[in-house]
């Protein structure tokens, strides 16, 4: 019979997954039936999958979402919102990713197309995935943080390299500075037919161009992420209301 110093060599030998399943095998009588091959599969199997999961809580971690556990499984899919169940799960493959192609998600304020973003992010991070998302505005402000200390085309390439980037707030402020707009510009550029980009706005496409001072540069930035994007246009009840009210009914229900 093997000893808790035994089970503990496991862990020191990083198997701990494995060493835990076989505990809970020497444990269940249950188990007794099975063949030893098949219980050294299951170890390797739950080893298998702690590994899985640790890459995809590493690459969730490195996405820095603001809501980390946004997911395409509490997406609300309600009669009066425009927004399919079968179109989500099939960008929830991530083939448009692999194809390299953009997405844009369009919703007024509280349709809930931050959340719709996060949750994709995170079927790509599920894929092991490189992910990053970021508010526009913070994107501007990392760039010029790294523009006085000497280092932008080390914070470019930041955002160049994911295999997807989301930008959440698309514009809702305009880009006064011209360098920002260049910056933008310059990242986009180096992500095409290398990489996706998911940008969620409130604002309609051609409402972008009012929004960013230079026309040569709106030209080009608005191009390389329309040429090759599909869209989402979510419309239907303010999210964050209708969340309010479903979690007000079941604190109330809770108490009945």
């Amino acid at each position: 019979m093997l000893s808790d110093e035994d089970f503990e060599l496991f862990t020191r030998w990083r198997i701990r997954a494995f060493g835990q399943k076989l505990r809970e095998i020497c444990m269940d009588e249950g188990m007794d039936s099975l063949t030893f091959e098949e219980k050294v599969g299951l170890c390797i199997e739950a080893e298998r999958t702690a590994r899985e999961d640790r890459k995809i809580q590493k690459a969730v971690r490195a996405a820095r979402f603001k809501l980390p556990g946004a997911c395409i499984e509490d997406i609300a899919y309600l009669p009066d919102r425009t927004l399919g169940r079968d179109r989500i799960a099939r960008l929830a493959s991530c083939a448009w990713i692999a194809a390299n192609e953009n997405l844009v998600i369009l919703s007024e304020s509280g349709g809930g197309k931050s959340y719709v973003a996060q949750a994709l992010g995170n079927a790509a991070c599920r894929k092991l995935l490189t992910v990053r998302y970021v508010r526009l505005n913070d994107m501007f402000r990392e760039l010029n943080i790294a523009r006085s200390e000497g280092a932008l085309y080390d914070a470019i390439d930041a955002f160049s390299g994911p295999r997807l980037l989301i930008l959440d707030d698309f514009l809702t402020t305009p880009i006064e500075d011209a360098r920002n707009a260049i910056d933008l510009f310059e990242i986009l550029e180096r992500r095409e037919g290398r990489g996706s980009t998911l940008i969620a706005s409130q604002l309609e496409p051609d409402q972008w161009y009012l929004r960013i001072d230079s026309e040569i540069c709106a030209d080009s930035i608005l191009g390389r992420i329309v040429k090759s994007a599909r869209f989402i246009d979510i419309k239907g009840p303010d999210m964050r209301q209708y969340m309010a009210s479903k979690k007000a009914e079941e604190q109330e229900g809770y108490w009945e």
